[in-house]
């Protein structure tokens, strides 16, 4: 079957099935005791949304979601919300139709952002990610390798974990430097930036009165989806610069109504419960897991490739180049542990991708155990 399969979220599907899920990234570890209280609430929230209006609902929820994030500048009525990134990213993908604009795109990345663009008639180029790994040198690798309309960059990236904000400041503002002297479209998808804001050695600097100051055409997608144990109950953040707002509302309108009113309610209550717990809920569950993932893989065939931000998912390198990401992903499957193969997140060359496999870590950290313990057995036995 996985032969057959065209895309990540195809492997996700297939990964659902199987004991040792270390596959998607979405959420599945257990509620916080904070958490808990939130759901034995869910009849009172249910009704409490029913009785209030729908904007005031969104209102709430854009303030205590980028209070959160320590995105202060943003103006709330640039922000549109849908229930889900991959929609966020359809209406900014239709946008770049509707007005012929090319895009270079980060590589690696999850698929399913080429896919998108793809399925609109958008033709990413690949732009590499190493381009922004020497912060001297951002600007001078962008200006040789940039011939499109628009730059497109995931922050922090997924699968590698790698910032921006590893160079502090600095990053973000070379990359929009670049933007403003080459009159570049700004595309940033920040779906996993909760993880850098939970990370004690980064956090969040306000991006959005760095790009609203500069001048920057940009798009900013954010998301919950990739935070919270909320069995994918989520919502997804789109703003953008005052110049592109009015043509950017008009493709969104044409897309979506509206986000579930009860799902805002719930969200916003989650969003809360981690400015209480100053993220310790996200935190905590991943780093343990990734600490498991390393003791448990240490000396074996694959070696954990440190992330600039600790995100929910792990980069791991094939350490014989004789084996292929495929056929062990095969083999693994085999012994019924999901995990993905590197190749897809290499949109443009997927060949690359065969030296990497990534691991998902949001999980209960109990099952996340016995599953990495089942993963080192299934790897040590490829081969022999």
């Amino acid at each position: 079957m996985t032969e057959q399969l065209l895309d990540l979220t195809q492997h996700e599907i297939e990964a659902l099935k199987t004991r040792f899920n270390l596959a998607d990234a979405h959420t599945h570890q257990q509620q916080s005791p904070g958490q808990q209280e939130i759901v034995a609430a869910l009849p009172a929230l249910w009704y409490e949304a029913e009785a209030t209006k729908q904007a005031d609902l969104e209102d709430r929820f854009k303030e205590v979601f980028f209070r959160l994030h320590g995105q202060n500048s943003v103006r709330a009525e640039s922000t549109m919300l849908s229930y889900a990134a991959s929609i966020s990213t359809l209406v900014a993908g239709m946008y770049l139709k509707s007005h012929d604009i090319t895009v270079s795109l980060v590589e690696p990345c999850f698929d399913n952002l080429p896919d998108v663009l793809h399925n609109v008639g958008v033709q990413p180029v690949p732009v590499p990610e190493d381009a922004l790994h020497d912060v001297d040198r951002i600007y001078e690798r962008l200006a040789a390798s940039v011939t499109t309309d628009a730059l497109f960059l995931v922050d922090p990236n997924n699968p590698t974990g790698f910032s921006l904000l590893s160079h502090g400041r600095k990053g973000f503002e070379e990359v929009v430097r670049y933007c403003v002297d080459h009159d570049k479209l700004f595309i940033v998808d920040l779906c996993f930036a909760a993880f850098a804001l939970a990370d004690p050695r980064f956090g969040r600097f306000d991006l959005y009165e760095l790009l609203d100051a500069s001048g920057v055409r940009y798009i900013a997608l954010e998301d919950t989806g990739k935070t919270w144990p909320l069995q994918d109950a989520k919502c997804a953040l789109l703003t953008c610069s005052r110049d592109l707002y009015e043509d950017v509302y008009n493709i969104h309108t044409s897309v979506l109504l509206d986000v579930s009113p009860f799902i805002l309610n719930f969200l916003s209550r989650y969003v809360e419960d981690s400015i209480e717990d100053g993220m310790a809920s996200v935190r905590d569950v991943i780093t343990r897991n990734r600490e498991a993932a390393q003791k448990a893989l240490a000396g074996s065939l694959l070696e954990h490739i440190e992330p600039a931000v600790n995100v929910s998912v792990a980069w791991f390198r094939i350490q014989d180049g004789n084996v292929k990401a495929t056929d062990l992903q095969r083999h693994l499957a085999q012994h019924e542990v999901y995990v993905l193969p590197g190749t897809f997140f290499f949109w443009n060359e997927p060949e690359r991708g065969e030296s990497y496999v990534r691991l998902a870590l949001a999980r209960d950290p109990g099952e996340f155990l016995a599953s990495v313990t089942r993963l080192r057995e299934a790897v040590d036995g490829y081969g022999v």
